[in-house]
């Protein structure tokens, strides 16, 4: 088989538990949330992608939709830092051959630990390698081990690989969790810094109310979902469309209190771009923080304002340059 785990832009499918095509079947399976599918889970990736060069296979990743944590507390909802999409396109360019997004509903969740490695494991995927994390739990009441799981191989037949978590330059230990809290402070550099790569969004442009324009900075406007927890505050950002170059720019996050403190809502304003982008679907890269949202004198003080925010995020971008090799296969991507 060629060498298909090698990081590309080309979109990568996502397939039901059920539906996984037959080429696809027999692969190295990395299990787990994969929410950011930051450094750690780059880790497990690519210990799936050696697997599978070692017996000539795909390298898979099965994931949870929705996150099990969600499923079992709904309010208030987890801040998923990369929603199916995005999740897929970071895969991509990691290597992956697929992904299987399996259903987590009350079924999944009673499943006994022995049901999951014969049916699910070894039945549905005939997975010849596993990749999880030290941590990992799986079955009816998370009452499955690492143990348990590499005996399963032994009777099984496939083979078991644990890793070790991945600890950052600063000693932390690289999480989900930890990337939701840096970016909820505004704090994107840390966040960019744990993930691998820098955070973005995916959304359709929508109409606003052409404020912006009036104020001569029209911007693309995009709704995040209802979990998004960003803080509400001014970025430097790229703006891509399907398959077209980044484009530099700066964003506004949060609900306007100068204007109407409403629903959140991304505005990007691109910088020397006077196309159309509405209802195209946009994916925006946020680059560095520059300011909180806030309130002004005047609105003549608002737009000043913003003229040296665009100062500050052409600097800031111009500096922050092409990014970690895994922002350069996204860059290529659109």
């Amino acid at each position: 088989m060629p060498d298909s785990h090698t990081p590309t832009a080309a979109r990568l499918r996502t397939f039901a538990l059920d539906d996984l095509p037959l080429d696809l079947i027999g692969g190295a399976v990395a299990i787990g949330n994969f929410d950011g599918v930051h450094r750690g889970h780059a880790v497990l990736i690519q210990t799936a992608i050696a697997e599978a060069k070692r017996h000539d296979s795909n390298a898979l990743v099965l994931t949870f939709d929705p996150h099990p944590r969600t499923f079992f507390r709904p309010e208030p909802p987890v801040f998923r830092l990369t929603p199916p999409a995005a999740r897929a396109r970071i895969m991509a360019a990691l290597g992956v051959d697929g992904v299987i997004a399996a259903r987590f509903d009350t079924a999944f969740s009673q499943l006994e630990p022995t049901a999951f490695e014969e049916d699910v494991l070894a039945g549905r995927l005939a997975a010849r390698s596993v990749i999880v994390g030290e941590g990992f739990r799986f079955g009816k009441g998370r009452a499955g081990t690492t143990e348990q799981l590499a005996a399963a191989g032994e009777r099984l037949g496939f083979r078991v690989a644990v890793v070790e978590p991945v600890v950052g330059e600063d000693g932390e230990r690289i999480s989900s969790s930890a990337i939701r809290e840096a970016l909820a402070a505004g704090d994107i550099a840390t966040a960019n810094r744990l993930l691998g790569y820098r955070w973005f969004v995916i959304g359709g442009v929508v109409h606003g109310d052409h404020r912006g324009r009036e104020l001569g900075f029209p911007t693309a406007n995009i709704a995040l979902p209802p979990d998004c927890q960003l803080r509400h505050g001014i970025y430097a950002v790229t703006l891509a469309t399907d398959g077209g170059p980044p484009l530099a720019g700066v964003a506004s996050y949060g609900r306007r209190p100068q204007f109407d403190n409403g629903a959140p809502l991304l505005e990007v304003f691109v910088f020397d771009f006077d196309g159309d982008l509405y209802g195209q679907d946009v994916v925006v890269t946020f680059i560095d923080w520059i300011r909180p949202e806030m309130t002004f004198p005047s609105v003549d003080d608002l737009v000043e304002t913003m003229g040296r925010d665009c100062e500050t995020a052409r600097r800031q971008i111009e500096t922050a340059g092409q990014g970690s090799p895994i922002d350069k296969v996204l860059a290529a991507s659109g």
